[in-house]
């Protein structure tokens, strides 16, 4: 499979194009704006999720609900473009009346102006902007709901919010998304939970942001997916370009992560037992991910986020129409998006775990991936 996004933050809407997407998957476009909502939500957001109420309109691809196994198109329409119509409009706009120079430290503003031979960082930003998030989301829900219907659940919980740490450690995605969802800022431990808010307060009060860390959790995804014969189909260095690929995120780890490097070998790898005929590990220090191979138990991914560079109070940069020192502008943004970020790379997840499991099976209908999964299920060394 692959996809395409198309769009812009202020623009008419954005859209994706998913090729390759099995025939035979019965779509809820429900679940897919359910997917949508949950990337508005968190505490910490901006003004902008107070404006876009994101809903899907599936264009093409599937008759009825079901997949046609042709190219499906999806649009979420971006409802403040009436606002920004003057200057964004892809024909008729104006940008240079609202005209960005002075570029944000931490953005693409600059490197972008700089590769495009731009002289309005507007352009860049519009498309840069984490806005082209809700196209991928709802890529991936299409694809959560096909694992889903596989026995796959992804799930995802907050971890650090500037600094300040969950001591809650989920043994499984069933049910996680449902407890996570139920707090603010997706936190699962009370206590963490009031401090993360009160560091998102102090963060808003001096017109500053927070970043922080989101755990993914899959379970139930079969053992031997990718393959260590040849880098690109390693199935942790796929997922690492996925998550990588997300606005803000700046590392991603599987299982403990750079932990690993504190440790010795006999604390780091998970042991193997008999029992009743069948290989167990006690633990899951690999994050179900061993050579490249996914080995059947939880897949545990983490992404480090950094703050949104976007600050109210403006940090110090240059502009680049004057050549001056000066303070950037501010633009509506988030205090704190790690929330967020976490149901984006859920939904990243997604895509690159079905299309894995889709070059395994080799299947373009679903009825035969769902037979070569469950004999997946059934294969064994021992």
């Amino acid at each position: 499979m692959k996809y395409i996004t198309a769009g812009e933050s202020h623009g008419i809407g954005l859209t994706a194009v998913l090729e390759g997407f099995p025939s035979n998957v019965t779509v809820s476009e429900q679940a897919v704006n359910d997917q949508l909502k949950r990337r508005q939500l968190g505490y910490g957001r901006g003004g902008r999720m107070k404006i876009e109420s994101d809903r899907v309109h599936i264009l093409s691809g599937m008759f009825g609900s079901r997949t046609l196994g042709s190219p499906i198109a999806l649009f979420v329409e971006n409802r403040d473009f009436e606002k920004w119509r003057e200057y964004t409009h892809p024909v008729t706009g104006k940008p240079a009346a609202k005209a960005l120079t002075a570029v944000r430290p931490g953005h693409a503003d600059y490197t972008g102006c700089v590769k495009y031979a731009f002289d309005d960082a507007r352009f860049v930003l519009e498309r840069a902007s984490a806005r082209e998030t809700a196209a991928r989301v709802a890529v991936g829900a299409l694809c959560r709901g096909m694992l889903l219907d596989l026995g796959i659940t992804i799930g995802s919980h907050v971890t650090n919010i500037a600094g300040v740490k969950s001591g809650v450690c989920p043994e499984s995605a069933e049910g996680l998304n449902e407890l996570a969802d139920k707090s603010e800022v997706r936190c699962l431990d009370n206590i963490a939970e009031k401090a993360m808010i009160k560091k998102i307060d102090e963060c808003m009060s001096r017109g500053d942001t927070a970043g922080g860390e989101a755990e993914i959790i899959v379970s139930g995804f079969p053992a031997g997916v990718g393959s260590y014969a040849q880098y690109y189909r390693k199935l942790d260095a796929v997922l690492g370009m996925h998550l990588m690929s997300v606005q803000a995120v700046k590392s991603v780890s599987v299982g403990l992560g750079a932990e690993v490097a504190n440790l010795f070998g006999s604390s780091v790898h998970d042991e193997m037992f008999c029992e009743g005929g069948k290989a167990v590990r006690r633990t899951n220090n690999a994050g179900g991910i061993e050579g490249g191979m996914s080995n059947g138990e939880n897949i545990v991914l983490r992404v480090a986020v950094k703050p949104i560079p976007t600050l109210m109070q403006g940090l110090r940069t240059v502009d680049i129409k004057s050549g001056e020192q000066t303070v950037a502008a501010p633009e509506r943004s988030d205090y704190c998006a790690v929330p967020a970020a976490g149901v984006v790379a859920e939904n990243a997840v997604a895509f690159a775990l079905a299309d894995e499991l889709m070059k395994v099976t080799g299947g373009d209908d679903f009825r035969t991936i769902s037979e070569r999964v469950a004999e997946m299920r059934k294969r064994s060394a021992l």
